[in-house]
């Protein structure tokens, strides 16, 4: 059986090379910045950060797929390499450092493609988070300096805190009036947004969080630190993976809680 830990060397070598492009453009006075068909920003920073990737990845690991949100799928194969070059434009292009570059290698198999490392790095908060399948979940500085990371084992919604993005996708679903249910019966909430709740409930801070529509990208490498922390990741229909177009993360002991409010009268 593969260890991908080679994979996840090379993933934190692609990191270092984002974070340093990402890091480079950020704040600065002359950052482009335009509006994609669907309506939603991208920065010059976004494109170069996923054009550096995928150079790197066409060198290193020619017979492997890329998917990347900018510029869509390139080959074909058993393996895929997934990247969201800044998770958090909106953030990014705002001066708000709550922004990361994702980068997940999945691997196909019985139940489809599914993620088998993930590293999310948030430069700007001098963050890193990764994980390789059945090899835990860590964050710290570099593979050499880092701490294993686990979920919580808060057992009670009314001890859990729950963090999530914001309102409007959960009314557009139908589902705002459980979400707004839930938000009533657990301890604490927060719109912290983004990658940055998932990686909270991975490492014991958060204990519930998810997001109403999504991508691919947004979500591969999420969903394996959060599974290698010892939590579940799912759909909002309770599909384990990335693949839902949704997402909901927890602590595994409080999930059917939040799947239960959050399909609430469906």
């Amino acid at each position: 059986m593969p260890d991908y830990l080679d994979d996840l060397r090379f993933a934190h070598v692609l990191a270092d090379a984002a974070d340093a492009a990402t890091m480079d453009r950020f704040k600065a006075l002359d950052l482009k910045v335009e509006t994609k068909p669907d309506m939603t920003p991208v920065s010059e920073a976004d494109k170069a950060a996923e054009e550096l990737i995928r150079g790197q990845l066409q060198r290193a690991r020619p017979r492997d797929a890329i998917l990347g949100e900018e510029y869509g799928v390139e080959g074909t194969g058993p393996r895929r390499w997934v990247i969201d070059p800044i998770d958090g434009t909106k953030n990014y292009v705002r001066g708000v450092p709550v922004w990361a570059t994702l980068i997940s290698l999945m691997e196909a198999g019985e139940d489809g493609f599914q993620p088998v490392v993930g590293v999310v790095s948030a430069p700007a908060l001098g963050r890193r988070w990764w994980a390789a399948k059945d090899h835990g979940a860590f964050t710290g500085r570099s593979l050499t300096s880092a701490s294993r990371i686990h979920v919580s084992r808060v057992g009670e919604l009314a001890d859990a805190s729950f963090a999530y993005s914001s309102l409007s996708g959960w009314e557009e679903q139908g589902r705002l009036g459980g979400f707004l249910d839930l938000t009533r019966q657990v301890w604490r909430t927060r719109a912290y947004g983004d990658f940055w709740p998932y990686m909270m409930v991975a490492e014991g801070s958060v204990d519930i969080c998810a997001e109403p529509e999504l991508s691919l990208w947004d979500m591969a490498a999420n969903a394996i630190i959060v599974t290698e922390a010892g939590g579940t990741f799912t759909g909002l229909n309770g599909t384990p993976g990335p693949h839902s177009g949704n997402a909901a993360a927890s602590n595994g002991l409080l999930h059917d809680k939040l799947l239960g409010y959050l399909n609430q009268g469906r």
